[in-house]
């Protein structure tokens, strides 16, 4: 009996996960030639939700807590869930149940059918408009500028085998993007359409913040592409050229034809913007620059302050910090 481990990133879902863990029972009562375990990873919540995963893991032998020391982000989160997993198989998927743990049941007959990677693509998404117009966009420039094989509306809802699990547990990087660096392995994987769905108003409001978004956005492109370093270069040359043929021009008119050297205001225009290009360049470098020290410190990836569930055993005993 191969064992099926499902790991849920949590922060702030403590009204969601009696309702979850509802259904991911009723996924594994469908598929009873498994063995399953739910790995739920409480990324610094302050709402309670580490207390009802307490209850839960109390109620239920097969749910295991694990409480990070702080919010480490959800891609920390996804990262300690894989390290805690035993499963030979191992999917992810969010709290908030936007995402239909039903998919599931496709997703494991094709893992049963060889596929090492089976990934959840959204085919529509009941998200309010402008958070899906800012996604599609995303996944647009990413599909262009780093990895093609990503789904035009991405992914996060995912089941890999313990071969990538193990591949992506040993893969020390900080500020990962985790979705990416499933495709970057190589892998083929298998596509599973599915419609996401609103978030409950019961659910509370979404914790995915502008902030957490931006910062999502800088890790992918940073992480996989060095479009915007070359791009920087490649302005700074144009601006560099069109500046020396509009120097040779004023010179030219000004020996030749007596051109009167007047514009201030344009004069104060060219400044500021190429001032402002300037900073943008330097940001973009700054960017590059930020991870590869955060790199060459190797701190981990995430803490584990606590777990709700007692080790039957040292091999069920939790990671170290990662």
């Amino acid at each position: 009996m191969s064992a099926v481990s499902i790991a849920v990133p949590v922060y702030h879902n403590a009204a969601s996960l009696p309702d979850l863990l509802g259904e991911l029972r009723a996924l594994a009562d469908r598929h009873a030639e498994h063995e399953f375990e739910f790995v739920f990873v409480d990324d610094g919540s302050q709402d309670g939700s580490f207390d009802v995963l307490r209850s839960l893991a109390a109620a239920d032998p097969r749910v295991r807590a694990v409480r990070l020391s702080r919010n480490f982000g959800s891609n920390a989160a996804i990262l300690a869930g894989l390290s805690c997993a035993r499963g030979d198989l191992v999917g992810v998927i969010a709290a908030d149940l936007q995402d239909p743990p039903e998919v599931f049941d496709e997703m494991l007959r094709l893992a049963r059918s060889g596929h090492k990677v089976v990934i959840a693509a959204r085919r529509r998404r009941e998200d309010p408009f402008p958070a899906r117009l800012l996604a599609d966009a995303f996944y647009r420039l990413f599909r262009w500028l780093a990895i093609p094989s990503m789904p035009h509306r991405g992914f996060d809802f995912f089941l890999i085998d313990r071969q990538v699990v193990d591949l992506i547990n040993g893969i020390q990087e900080n500020n990962a993007y985790l979705m990416g660096l499933i495709l970057w392995l190589g892998f083929q994987p298998a596509l599973v359409e599915y419609d996401r769905r609103r978030r409950e108003e019961r659910y509370g409001r979404s914790m995915w913040t502008l902030p957490r978004k931006l910062k999502y956005f800088a890790d992918a492109f940073v992480a996989f592409s060095n479009v915007p370093v070359r791009a920087a270069s490649l302005l700074g040359l144009l601006l560099s050229a069109a500046g020396l043929c509009y120097g040779v021009v004023i010179v030219f008119l000004r020996l030749v034809h007596g051109f009167p050297v007047t514009g201030w205001t344009s004069l104060m225009v060219a400044v500021v913007v190429m001032g402002g290009i300037q900073m943008m360049i330097l940001g973009v470098l700054g960017e590059y620059l930020w991870r590869t020290l955060d790199e060459t410190r190797r701190r981990p990836r995430f803490i584990i302050d606590d777990v709700g569930w007692r080790p039957a055993k040292a091999a069920d005993a939790p990671p170290e910090a990662r």
